[in-house]
């Protein structure tokens, strides 16, 4: 491993196959060694696919086959604890009670009567059903089947909360927090929650990684101390107080870091990418036998984490995303066959674009990765635009930024973090510009030099130099209109509908936003303070109960840990069959664009 870029690169899951379920002969799905159960998906709809040691085959026929599976599943989602590596770790009583509450009254000093009998911790056993819809067949709306009969199945995923035996000492912890990654709403209102509970159980030593994994071993960033005082006001305000960045040093490099520094505790507020990194560190600390909880905190704005109802920050962005869309919709509705273009946040996935337009009612076409488009043709995008023009007068269309990258040259280039980096609409004007204009530029420029060559001429011969001067003034005039002409349009959205209405002969006004960094650098709405607050609370009870290499996530409205592996094998992605697509498109009444 060259580097933590590489680490933190999360595998895509390959292209679904055309048929629902994978089979090799008849009644039976395919099975993989070496990896995990891993999950595909047509256009989103998900399909399990089961997996063995001995690359043997899951029957449907076998009458065992859903025993097995569940066998399966339990092993897969088992939490790894600190007692696997360290066999004779004993656990000792918590730390955590109500009993830490400030009394105030001296009557009750010793605290409240309430606390003796406190019943507040999670029991071990304790579980959340991952799926809770039996669907009857395979063709209902969103389906989720793990058998070609829908056969239910159930699947049961650990309970997050605070247990009533930990395996840290609260003054031997010296527990550290980074964010990685872009901003996103509600990252300082988790390392709020994080710190006031970790002094809750007794820490003394927090600290913050100053601008993500890079804080690790970057001589110039020193960590910052952490304490109920430093992080008491800080989710009054957007950001991170410690700073984000991309990619760092390789794994082997943070882990000897963090053995420097004594940090037994880490705690990763990030995305797949990021959740991908903690994983490496957590089995590199195994490797090394260091007693270490590494819990991660899922954060993606985009919402595509697996097997989660929602990230934190998803929905102050759908909320923000509305005044965007209703700037847009006013000036679409007050201008003469106005149009308004909103790109939101989505590279993958298509949840921001969709849930906003389902929010706002003022959207006519919504555009997502999910699901493909054509511009032109009688069933395009552009077609149902006039269409719009035409009936209504005006459109808003909502774009999520991952839509159309067919439409766009691809490039192989990946960013920090090893996200591929998605196609420069601002290139692609370019060539489209540069290719539609270059012959007209190109002979503007060639009537440039000819004069500028013989107007020298005749200025050497004594001609008015003012002539000269003049030469000049075209040089300056050609690439001044050559520049504007290229930086004009920020969007290939825009750029495609005014050039598509000016060759039908139909006057348009369109106006393009993008709020992107106006919504990340927002603070957390109250939705989502709370699902903040929740989060950061039991990714320390997580670590202080033994568990590492976890992540802490809602399920089902319920609060539960997930191994982290399990949800970053591939980015969450809107189902194009399931009831909330198909809502979304109620309420635009957009056609299919292919």
């Amino acid at each position: 491993m060259e580097g933590l870029s590489h680490a933190i690169t999360p595998k895509l899951a390959p292209l679904p196959p055309k048929t629902n379920f994978r089979y090799n002969g008849f009644g039976s799905v395919i099975v993989r060694s070496k990896i995990h159960l891993s999950r595909v998906c047509k256009r989103s709809r998900v399909f399990a696919e089961v997996q063995s040691d001995h690359s043997e085959r899951l029957y449907f026929s076998d009458p065992d086959w859903k025993s097995k599976f569940q066998t399966d599943f339990q092993r897969r989602f088992n939490l790894p604890h600190i007692s696997d590596v360290f066999k004779d770790a004993k656990p000792i009583p918590s730390t955590f009670c109500l009993r830490m509450r400030t009394p105030v009254t001296e009557e009750f000093a010793d605290g409240y009567p309430s606390d003796e009998n406190w019943h507040g911790y999670i029991n071990n056993s304790d579980r959340v059903l991952l799926k809770v819809i039996h669907y009857s067949s395979p063709t209902s709306a969103g389906a989720e089947c793990v058998d070609p009969n829908c056969t239910w199945v159930e699947q049961w995923v650990h309970r997050a909360g605070p247990r009533k035996e930990i395996y840290f000492k609260p003054e031997e912890v010296k527990a550290a927090i980074l964010t990685c990654g872009g901003l996103c709403p509600g990252l300082n209102d988790v390392i709020r929650h994080i710190v006031i509970t970790l002094e809750i159980y007794g820490v003394k030593k927090i600290v913050g990684i100053p601008f993500g994994y890079r804080g690790f071993c970057d001589r110039d960033l020193t960590e910052m101390p952490l304490s109920r005082k430093v992080v008491q006001n800080i989710h009054l305000s957007g950001g991170s107080l410690l700073g984000v960045s991309r990619g760092g040093p390789t794994v082997s490099e943070i882990v000897d870091s963090m053995e420097e520094r004594g940090i037994n505790m880490l705690f990763v507020l990030g995305g797949n990418g990021t959740h991908a990194g903690a994983n490496a560190i957590h089995d590199e600390c195994r490797k090394r036998r260091m007693k270490v909880a590494v819990v991660g905190v899922p954060k993606t704005i985009d919402n595509d984490i697996l097997l989660m109802d929602k990230t934190f920050g998803f929905d102050t962005a759908v909320e923000e995303a509305q005044r965007a869309i209703n700037s847009a919709y006013i000036e679409a509705h007050s201008a003469y066959h106005g149009i308004g273009i909103v790109k939101l946040m989505g590279r993958n996935s298509g949840y921001i674009a969709m849930h906003a337009s389902l929010a706002s009612g003022q959207i006519d076409i919504c555009l997502i990765p999910e699901v493909p488009f054509h511009l032109h043709g009688p069933h395009g995008v552009l077609r149902h635009l006039k269409y719009l023009i035409e009936t209504k007068g005006s459109a808003v269309v909502c774009v999520a930024e991952g839509a159309g990258q067919n439409l766009i040259e691809k490039t192989n280039a990946t960013d920090a973090s090893g996200n591929i980096v998605l196609g420069d609409v601002g290139v692609h004007i370019q060539q489209e510009l540069l290719h539609q204009h270059e012959e007209y530029f190109g002979l503007l420029l060639s009537f440039a030099w000819f004069i500028e060559f013989w107007l020298t001429q005749l200025s050497r011969a004594g001609t008015n130099l003012l002539l000269h001067y003049f030469t000049f003034s075209v040089y300056d005039k050609v690439f001044r209109t050559w520049n504007e002409v290229l930086a004009s349009y920020p969007s290939i959205s825009l750029w495609l509908v005014k050039k598509y209405f000016k060759e039908i002969g139909i006057p348009s006004d369109v106006k393009y936003i993008d709020p992107t960094y106006m919504i990340r650098a927002c603070r957390a709405n109250a939705s989502d303070g709370i699902l903040c607050t929740v989060l950061g609370q039991n990714a320390v009870h997580g670590a202080f109960a033994g568990y590492s290499g976890i992540t802490v996530g809602i399920c089902n409205t319920h609060y539960v840990y997930f191994p982290i592996p399990e949800v970053i094998s591939y980015p969450r992605a809107v189902d194009p069959n399931s009831r909330m697509w198909h809502r979304c498109l109620t309420s635009t009444g957009q056609p299919d664009f292919f």
